[in-house]
């Protein structure tokens, strides 16, 4: 029975290796699997899911305006999908959520969602917040704060380390604008 899951943690904690890894077992059993990722994010390239440990592989992306139901039924009647790997999923839509439970539900095709659960002010992601509450399986991807403890904030910095506590809630960086935090250490106001 297929199911929409929903991989959530800060940054830095293996999302987009942990969905790599998917795809890959995937293909070895020759299995298809398909990965969409948001094509506001081209810190490496458009259309292209990398990890931090150099893995990389291309993928179809997705925008405000993508009907993901639609893509999905479109290439699964080309080509069965045996799952669905969606990379970002913080930058989905309430609809493109809704989207994905018709994927799960109508084409019986396993969704495996990965993204951030919250933004540098400690706010749901839009995407986030549907995935967290129609998904059928959450499962908490963890990585650690510079203390040791469990890091479930991100902080945005400046140039100079200092933290931000206003701004655009979507702005694409790596670790030259954003740290994983402990709640603890969240409050610091210099990071560096």
């Amino acid at each position: 029975m297929a199911q929409l899951y929903f991989y959530y943690s800060t940054m830095n904690a293996g999302k987009s290796t942990s969905l790599l890894q998917s795809a890959y077992n995937y293909y070895e059993r020759g299995l298809n699997s398909q990965i969409f990722t948001a094509a506001i994010d081209d810190r490496v390239q458009v259309g292209q899911v990398a990890s931090r440990i150099g893995l990389s592989q291309p993928a179809h992306v997705f925008d405000a305006e993508t009907n993901l139901f639609t893509e999905v039924e479109r290439l699964h009647q080309q080509q069965k999908i045996d799952c669905l790997l969606i990379d970002e999923s913080q930058f989905l839509s309430k609809a493109q959520v809704k989207q994905l439970t018709q994927v799960v539900d109508e084409l019986a095709i396993p969704t495996l969602c990965y993204g951030l659960r919250t933004d540098f002010v400690g706010e749901l992601f839009q995407g986030s917040q549907y995935l967290l509450a129609w998904a059928d399986k959450l499962v908490e991807l963890k990585t650690i704060c510079h203390c040791g403890r469990k890091a479930n904030m991100v902080v945005r910095v400046n140039e100079q380390g200092d933290v931000l506590r206003q701004g655009n809630q979507i702005e694409i960086g790596g670790n030259d604008k954003y740290i994983s935090v402990c709640r603890k250490h969240y409050y610091q106001d210099r990071y560096q």
